[in-house]
């Protein structure tokens, strides 16, 4: 749940796949991301956008090359806010994603479980939205 002292997602955390369609197929059958917008040709991804539907989401490419945006595929790792963890975790189960870190409680009242994709990257998914801001 969000409140007036927690605006909307603004940050888009970005990563490089070595096989970006295929990453781009498991981050929406596994974890629910929406394709918004995939550019590109004859299997290399330019620019990819997938949405998280509670906001957000995370942008994509396929690695390359040259350029001044140099990652490393599979170093990626992010926390998603989610409102149904135990059906987000069989969700990804079902589609094999390598669980990492089964369905747990935290001590500052959090329900979640991690992931890795098959590129390697981190996923944690949660309950936990942040604290609230003062102003």
């Amino acid at each position: 749940m969000t409140t007036d002292k927690t605006p909307p997602p603004q940050v888009w955390p970005t990563l490089r796949a070595k096989d970006a369609p295929a990453l781009i197929r498991f981050l929406v059958d596994a974890f629910g991301f929406e394709e918004t917008a995939v550019y590109g040709k004859d299997g290399v991804v330019d620019h990819a956008q997938l949405s998280w539907p509670l906001g957000g989401g995370v942008m994509l490419g396929s690695d390359r090359d040259g350029g001044y945006w140099k990652q490393t595929p599979g170093t990626f790792g992010a926390y998603v806010v989610c409102d149904a963890p135990d059906a987000l975790y069989a969700r990804a189960k079902a589609a094999g994603a390598e669980i990492i870190d089964d369905l747990t409680e935290t001590d500052y009242g959090s329900r979640g479980f991690a992931a890795r994709d098959p590129e390697g990257n981190l996923w944690s998914f949660g309950t936990y939205r942040g604290e609230p801001r003062e102003s």
